[in-house]
């Protein structure tokens, strides 16, 4: 059970007890926003989309994830947002010594398919999500084109959107996708032979969601530094 930590109200300064919440990783351990007890409360006066997600590290498999701000709602009717340790790179949230550095093996170059129809841009994101180590990679419902749902490939830890429209992908597909990786505490994944409109893909710089671009060859390419992180750490 997570400890409790005490939080200062910044309008009436009592003094109130807090339990930070719990989430589950995509690892299946659960993780504990990293509360500072004290630090000071911040009075929230408007909730923004990017001001209610913080980047968290698990403590169990050192993968960065977005996570619902904590937010503390006072008896004299403020609201504060509690403040979250922030994630230090090569250190682990709790202060302990760096984790040492993962093996990683090498893989053998990845042989696409050509895209010809829509069912083959979705065999071509299965085939090179087995390629970064996805091996349970399926597609819902045995469904071999794109769905209407948003969700057109999931694996342990991960759902995909393909993308094969001739349009730039745009900011309600990249939210879409988000929520639904949100709801089973996953990453989401998205491919797109037609690239991104810009706010789209700036919401996915945001959201830390990995993002795809494909040609007709097959051949997926990283185009933002989450996108970079997922192929370098692939499953593991």
């Amino acid at each position: 059970m997570a400890k409790s930590v005490p939080v200062h109200c910044p309008t009436c300064r009592r003094e109130h007890s807090f339990t930070p919440p719990t989430f589950p990783c995509a690892c299946g351990a659960p993780l504990t926003l990293p509360v500072l007890p004290d630090a000071e409360p911040e009075l929230m006066a408007q909730r923004t989309w990017r001001d209610s997600w913080v980047a968290v590290r698990c403590p169990a498999c050192d993968r960065q994830g977005q996570w619902p701000r904590p937010e503390f709602g006072c008896s004299c009717g403020a609201v504060v947002r509690l403040p979250v340790q922030p994630v230090r790179d090569g250190a682990a949230p709790d202060g302990q010594p760096p984790r040492r550095p993962r093996v990683v093996q090498r893989r053998p170059a990845f042989r696409p398919v050509a895209i010809r129809t829509e069912r083959d841009a979705v065999m071509a994101a299965e085939r090179y999500l087995r390629w970064l180590g996805y091996s349970d990679v399926r597609r819902p419902g045995n469904c071999p084109a794109p769905t209407a749902s948003g969700v057109d490939l999931r694996a342990t830890g991960l759902v995909a959107r393909v993308d094969p429209t001739t349009l730039p992908t745009t900011l309600r597909d990249i939210e879409c996708l988000w929520l639904y990786g949100l709801l089973d505490s996953v990453t989401g994944v998205c491919f797109s032979l037609a690239g991104y409109a810009p706010d789209a893909r700036c919401r996915a710089d945001d959201l830390r969601l990995p993002l795809f671009v494909m040609d007709l060859t097959g051949t997926p390419q990283a185009l933002n530094d989450w996108a970079d992180e997922l192929v370098r750490r692939g499953q593991g």
